[in-house]
């Protein structure tokens, strides 16, 4: 059995974060995702999409917000257990859990701090009869690398921001984009829907509203789609096929486990802690709830902080810990390097 301090279900931009934070505790982490690789929702749905609202970065992609999180962890260690979903949590007593795997797999720890983001998640799909049938063979319901469009025929369907941001972003790779819609306005950021305008207007962006997508054909992948455009039917040759409808949040196992779930999130204490009605489980990010409650990065990353803080303190009832700035005090890694800001000099000027 794998033995951490906190097992952090998620390995999200906050629990990626929550890591740091612990590490500067001395307290080591173990994460745990269904996903196959770290980063959660921005690398597996707009890992190429710029964020705004992270502190210091006018503009940062959210692939590149991953990779400088696994950065700044790197010296704490953290161990992953990727492509596996927790499944079942055993409080064995107050500084000891127990959480298994959907492939068996057992992590002891002696804190949980769920961060599954929206939980578990699937695409929203169209009511389009063979759909199923060319799932990955031309249907993609992300975005998940650009370049796999690169020279290719492809129809986005969707009128929200998704649909609108890829469909500006694939201009520049496709060989032409199409974008469906079944009303004529779009529900996205105003300089998105300009934008779109400018490259129909261009003729790089083929929209077609109000239509809906009804049909796919192709012989063992995506060869065309049938759209309705006011009672007409017609046909369009494609290679791609991304409908782009959002996604349908899911707690999955974690709405087994006792804990206290208030419209689909886990409802936590955060006048303090952010701890469950579960002592020693905690939940951070988007998964939590609690009045005032913001689904942001950065309130994910303040979560995690105060969490930390509070699991140093139940593991050392005994230890008074006194916070230090990492400007003042460094960073000491479990790896043995160190960070630390360039000492000042006593010199005198002549």
């Amino acid at each position: 059995m794998k033995q951490t301090d906190i097992i952090i279900i998620g390995a999200g931009p906050t629990g990626l974060f929550a890591v740091f934070e612990a590490g500067l505790l001395k307290l080591k982490c173990h994460l745990i995702d269904a996903l196959p690789q770290p980063g959660g929702q921005l690398a597996e749905l707009y890992p190429k999409k710029p964020i705004f609202d992270i502190p210091g970065y006018p503009s940062v992609g959210a692939g590149e917000l991953v990779n400088n999180l696994m950065e700044q962890i790197k010296q704490f260690q953290p161990e992953f257990t990727l492509s596996e979903t927790a499944e079942h949590i055993e409080k064995i007593n107050d500084t000891t859990f127990v959480v298994t795997t959907n492939k068996g797999t057992k992590i002891q720890g002696k804190a949980v701090a769920i961060a599954g983001g929206l939980g578990t998640f699937e695409p929203r799909k169209p009511e389009i009869p063979n759909l199923q049938a060319y799932e990955e063979k031309g249907v993609e319901y992300f975005v998940k690398n650009p370049e796999q469009f690169r020279g290719k025929n492809i129809v986005i369907a969707g009128g929200g921001d998704s649909a609108l941001d890829w469909a500006i972003f694939l201009t520049d790779v496709a060989k032409s984009v199409t974008l469906v819609h079944r009303r004529n306005e779009f529900r996205g950021a105003l300089d998105s829907v300009e934008k779109v305008q400018k490259l129909k207007n261009e003729g790089k962006i083929n929209l077609i509203t109000p239509a809906e997508v009804v049909e796919i054909s192709g012989n063992g992948k995506v060869e065309s789609i049938s759209l309705v455009k006011e009672g007409e039917k017609q046909t369009l040759p494609t290679d791609y096929f991304i409908p782009l409808f959002g996604l349908v949040p899911k707690l999955g196992a974690i709405a087994n486990w006792g804990l206290e779930i208030e419209k689909n999130a886990i409802k936590v204490n955060n006048a303090l802690d952010y701890q469950t009605n579960i002592e020693g489980i905690y939940a951070i990010g988007d998964i939590n709830t609690y009045p005032g409650k913001l689904k942001l990065i950065l309130c994910g990353f303040h979560e995690a902080t105060l969490m930390c803080q509070s699991i140093y303190n139940r593991l050392n009832p005994n230890k008074k810990y006194v916070l230090k700035y990492t400007t003042v005090a460094g960073v000491d890694g479990f790896d043995g390097s160190r960070k630390e800001a360039e000492k000042a000099v006593v010199k005198s000027i002549e």
